[in-house]
């Protein structure tokens, strides 16, 4: 049996650093995705974009 349960951690191995290199080239492309949709969110929401859409801010908004 230490031959099986020594071939199963060296499986349970490759598939953690498998993970982590998948992990490794999504997370550039996903956290940009992430970051231009936040952005885009701010400007949408400032208040210069609000009065060139005259558009006028939630009653129960807080200002920051």
């Amino acid at each position: 049996m230490t031959q099986h349960d020594t071939a199963k951690t060296i499986a349970d191995g490759a598939a953690v650093l498998t993970t982590v290199g998948v992990m490794a080239t999504w997370l550039p492309p996903l956290a940009s995705l992430f970051t231009i949709i936040y952005l885009g969110l701010r400007i949408w929401e400032s208040d210069t974009v609000r009065e060139m859409t005259s558009r006028t801010k939630a009653s129960n908004a807080v200002d920051e």
